[in-house]
């Protein structure tokens, strides 16, 4: 459905988009409140949540191809007609994400400790990284089962599902979670490992309903064109192929948040634990934003796929203004709460010293966030990853790791950090603009050439 000059009503936008926004946000907010309960028990257990954290988030954000590749892989084919064969992709993209997810769990046992060690800067802080990471290492193969089941069912349009599922599972967890880290009645808990405990509930919980939804759609498929659950090597050769572009792309992100904590780290318990306050909300933001990206992932997508490349490039620009407008509004909504949200995460006045150095970066930073997460969702729609990989390596090579560096040098602390911060996203501002406006990412068809 689409108007006279391509663009679709603002109401499948929304229809899409409304209901990917929490689902992107659970996670971020469910460690947002987890830095809350943690955060009241001093100083140095929210520091070594800040490093297991950043640690455990390679989970997620190295492996996205599993959520991204398969969304825009299953649009092409969803739009082209071909749904079964769209859902056999969430298949494939599952039976990936299990084998990943027993290799991430193995070898992050192995490595936790020296790379705590690493990034922590204490042997007090690496100690208390470790233990909330090796339980928490356990959620692995269920999370990347929830990214490939998010990306296959965005693919065919289907936004509503995913949202009840992983509101289930965090909602249950983020009630848990307090229980678990302080007690109850006259038990006194089991202190920052109670909230990765709390976290790996809520991983079973979601994983088994988007296993459960796969089974849904084999039942469900006609006789004529049905969907197969066995293992398909072509298919999951292809995933991989794209899911290159995108691991290096994500490799680009983790160096530079994992250098940040790491530098951030050096400065001291206050430092890194200021930093992970505001990284936080940068996270959670940075998601949340992404929900019209995730509406233009299917969009542009299904609209290649049926070969409406006009099509696809008014919709383009429909998200690029619809991104903007909403980073601006974000970016008021922060400023406002200065005065109020930092002391929801932490009463130590050593931390809420420093937290402003970063909060204001943060604040300016989100219409440009805004802009350039919308043409992200955009290009990646088109399968145009290769693109994304170089310009986002050129960024971090060019702009946010040469500061977070010479922050440590020359002591800029978190102003160093996040001024590399802000250099990075300008550098993917200019780069996603112009090729949007280019159209070279519009090919046309089933599946991307």
């Amino acid at each position: 459905m689409s108007t006279r000059d391509g663009r679709v009503p603002p109401r499948e936008i929304v229809r899409l988009a409304l209901p990917a926004l929490p689902v992107l946000a659970a996670e971020p907010l469910y460690v947002l409140v987890d830095t809350a309960v943690v955060g009241s028990l001093g100083a140095l257990p929210l520091a070594g949540l800040a490093v297991a954290g950043v640690m455990f988030a390679q989970v997620t954000s190295q492996l996205t191809f599993l959520s991204y590749g398969t969304t825009a892989r299953a649009a092409r084919l969803h739009g082209a007609g071909r749904r079964s064969e769209a859902v056999g992709e969430g298949v494939q993209a599952t039976w990936l994400a299990l084998a990943v997810g027993v290799v991430v769990l193995v070898v992050g046992q192995l490595i936790a400790a020296p790379v705590a060690g690493a990034l922590g800067g204490s042997d007090d802080i690496a100690a208390a990284a470790v233990s909330w990471l090796r339980i928490a290492l356990f959620g692995a193969p269920l999370v990347l089962v929830t990214l490939a089941g998010n990306g296959w069912m965005r693919g065919v349009h289907d936004t509503a599902r995913p949202m009840r599922y992983v509101l289930a599972g965090n909602g249950l967890s983020a009630v848990a979670c307090p229980m678990l880290v302080h007690g109850v009645g006259g038990w006194d808990g089991w202190g920052l490992e109670g909230s990765a405990v709390a976290n790996v509930g809520a991983q079973v919980v979601v994983a088994g309903l988007f296993l459960a939804a796969l089974l849904r759609e084999k039942a469900a498929a006609p006789a004529v064109d049905p969907v197969s659950l066995r293992p398909h090597w072509t298919l999951i050769r292809a995933q991989l192929g794209l899911g290159r572009d995108l691991v290096l792309r994500s490799l680009a992100f983790q160096a530079c948040f994992l250098s940040a904590t790491a530098v951030a780290a050096r400065f001291g318990a206050p430092s890194v634990a200021a930093h992970q306050i505001v990284l936080q909300l940068w996270v959670f933001q940075s998601l949340t934003l992404d929900a019209v990206a995730i509406a233009a992932q299917a969009l542009i997508g299904s609209a290649l796929g049926a070969g409406g490349v006009d099509r696809a490039r008014a919709v383009a620009g429909q998200i690029a203004r619809y991104g903007t407008v909403i980073g601006c509004l974000c970016g008021v909504v922060f400023a406002a709460l200065f005065f109020v949200l930092p002391g929801v995460f932490t009463q130590d006045a050593a931390v809420l010293a420093v937290v402003p150095i970063a909060w204001w970066f943060f604040v300016a930073l989100q219409p440009v966030g805004g802009l350039v997460f919308a043409l992200d969702g955009v290009l990646l729609g088109a399968g145009d990853a290769a693109f994304l990989r170089t310009t986002t390596l050129l960024s971090a090579a060019l702009g946010f790791l040469p500061l977070i560096w010479l922050s440590l040098v020359f002591g800029w602390g978190l102003a160093g950090i996040w001024a590399g911060l802000a250099l990075f996203m300008l550098g993917r501002l200019v780069a996603v603009t112009t090729r949007t406006r280019s159209g070279r990412w519009a090919v046309a068809g089933a599946v991307r050439p």
